[in-house]
């Protein structure tokens, strides 16, 4: 069910804003605002973490060469 809000826009210079009625506030400080034609589409800003971000790539299939090729062996070092 859809509910339509008529909310006034506050002109500040040359910004304007608007206060969201209790039942629309979103859980978050940051959103996105994007224009779609005439419409304003209003979205929570969630940054994904590291993790989140890496599991949507996908896999790499090239061979990785062996740096190690051609190197002497380590020395053990007692100190």
């Amino acid at each position: 069910m859809k509910t339509t809000y008529k909310i006034k826009l506050i002109q500040q210079g040359k910004t304007q804003s608007i206060t969201l009625p209790e039942e629309l506030n979103l859980d978050t400080t940051e959103v996105l605002i994007k224009q779609e034609g005439e419409k304003l589409i209003i979205e929570p800003s969630k940054e994904k973490s590291l993790l989140q971000t890496l599991a949507t790539l996908e896999d790499i299939e090239e061979d990785f060469p062996d740096v190690d090729e051609g190197l002497l062996p380590l020395n053990n070092i007692d100190l």
